[in-house]
């Protein structure tokens, strides 16, 4: 079974062959870019206590994240949209180790800023089994320390590939989260944490079942 690194590689082998050199220097640009503004120091770190939010899941039935993380350790999962390639690699690959955290006693759940409709795609397109819930405005995400918004011509380079970030996500913010994982413990605190401004770089699934394992052995 391919590493996520090694999945997430050939996805980007795969999208070099459908953009142009100039769409990439602008991903490249962009990355760098955000990168350079320090964001990744505002995310919140291991041993912080991770902020409490109540959102709304495709049904509209509102989840509580006190309440899960009450039953055991939490992974919420920050991802981008459905249209995201990358989110898609990495969801699928956290779905292969949810049976392992609910072995552990955890549980998991996937927060996006997209509508709620939009958010439905993503379980509906993987058969996802935890739940997936919609942040309007980014509010949770932005407690995280995650939320970063889109210079002019990356919204450019957007459109031209026909995404379009104001249906999707309901708001003309043009703002997105940086992917993360946060493995939260009962009593709140942040066990592990894993966000990168590359959205092309993310935490093997392994990893967030190696750090619930290490709270549980204590």
């Amino acid at each position: 079974m391919p590493t996520l690194a090694e999945q997430l590689d050939a996805n980007t082998t795969a999208r070099r062959k459908v953009l142009s050199a100039e769409d990439w220097e602008t991903i490249d640009g962009s990355i760098a870019a955000l990168t350079a503004t320090g964001i990744r120091s505002s995310v919140l770190g291991v041993g912080q206590t991770a902020p409490d939010f109540v959102l709304s899941n495709a049904d509209g039935t509102s989840v509580s994240s006190a309440a899960l993380r009450a039953k055991g350790p939490l992974v919420v999962k920050f991802y981008r949209g459905s249209w995201c390639s990358y989110c898609n690699v990495e969801v699928r690959a956290l779905m292969g180790v949810l049976d392992e955290i609910r072995g552990l006693g955890g549980d998991m759940i996937a927060i996006t800023p997209e509508m709620p409709d939009e958010a439905a795609k993503m379980t509906e397109k993987h058969g996802l089994k935890f739940e997936v819930l919609s942040d309007p405005g980014n509010a949770v995400a932005r407690t995280y320390g995650l939320v970063w918004t889109l210079p002019d011509h990356v919204r450019g380079f957007y459109g031209r590939i026909g995404l379009d970030l104001e249906r999707s996500n309901g708001d003309d913010s043009w703002e997105l989260p940086i992917p993360g994982n946060f493995v939260v413990a009962p009593d709140g605190t942040l066990l592990d944490v894993f966000a990168d401004p590359d959205y092309r770089v993310r935490q093997e699934p392994a990893d967030v079942v190696a750090a619930i394992r290490r709270w549980r052995e204590g």
